[in-house]
């Protein structure tokens, strides 16, 4: 299965050529820190803007809790609220502050920032396909257990916009099955949680022997083959065989429902990158 998705997409829905001038298309962008989200996001943008030009595409950052951008962002939310503030005001972790910064952007999400999108569309002179890239903070529990990326997303889809969700896991995690079982487990809770169009990838493939050879071929992460073989090494650790029950069910309930699997990407990489791009299109139904 080539596309993990979350919601399917009905063909008749999909807008026409003429259409599409009309419509905002727009890519959230998940994972765990580290995964390369913001370093996606930039190259990601870069192409479209070869393809379409550049006021064609925006870039948002969500995150506020990065400062360090290597792009130009239109609308950053480090800029509205930002991590570091709340903490010094309200005595928070950096959890909590986030989760209060995030529920601020919630709140006012529809103001602060819809509205300099639709602006910034509104002033576009080439009314080719219009693109917006949300990079998203990585802490787990915003796209498993809290809601205001949720509200997010359904503010975007009730405004119009033609969304899906990118969920990025860094491709090293493979050489160790424990933690690529446990990618799975985050990258499946994000698809249900998000309820978008879903693509998972395998981030910065280039680099998946970084940590050592994989026991399998690449195809069998990406297509999420048979974990049982996976199983069995975790339960040949000594470590971990006392949770042999514990990765059977794991196991099993990932291969019964066969609805995770991945898009390898390198971003230095034109080939991988459009692949992805013109899978991004067509589950959104775009007209190429």
């Amino acid at each position: 299965m080539e596309i993990s998705t979350s919601t399917s997409s009905n063909k008749s829905n999909a807008p026409t050529t003429s259409e599409q001038s009309q419509v905002i298309y727009g890519q959230i962008v998940l994972g765990p820190p580290g995964s390369g989200k913001t370093t996606y996001c930039f190259r990601m943008a870069e192409y479209l803007r070869s393809k379409f030009g550049k006021e064609n595409v925006m870039i948002v950052n969500l995150d506020p809790g990065n400062d360090s951008l290597p792009y130009e962002c239109d609308i950053d939310a480090y800029d509205l609220i930002s991590v570091e503030d709340v903490m010094d005001r309200l005595n928070l972790g950096p959890n909590g502050a986030l989760i209060y910064c995030m529920k601020f952007l919630d709140e006012n999400f529809e103001i602060k920032v819809v509205h300099s999108i639709k602006r910034s569309f509104s002033s576009v002179q080439n009314k080719g396909p219009f693109w917006v890239i949300f990079d998203m903070p990585g802490q787990v529990e915003l796209n498993t257990h809290v809601d205001s990326v949720k509200n997010i997303v359904l503010q975007l889809e009730n405004t119009g916009f033609r969304l899906c969700s990118l969920h990025l896991v860094d491709s090293h995690y493979c050489s160790d099955p424990g933690k690529y079982i446990a990618c799975l487990l985050t990258s499946l809770t994000t698809m249900l949680h998000i309820n978008l169009p879903h693509i998972n990838i395998l981030s910065k493939i280039d680099l998946v022997e970084k940590y050592g050879k994989l026991p399998f071929n690449l195809d069998y992460y990406t297509d999420v083959l048979d974990l049982n073989y996976l199983v069995d090494i975790l339960d040949n650790d000594k470590g971990t065989n006392k949770y042999k029950a514990l990765n059977n069910s794991i196991a099993e309930l990932v291969d019964s429902y066969s609805l995770v699997s991945f898009q390898m990407l390198d971003v230095q990489n034109d080939v991988l990158v459009e692949k992805l791009a013109k899978l991004i299109d067509r589950i959104l139904g775009r007209v190429i």
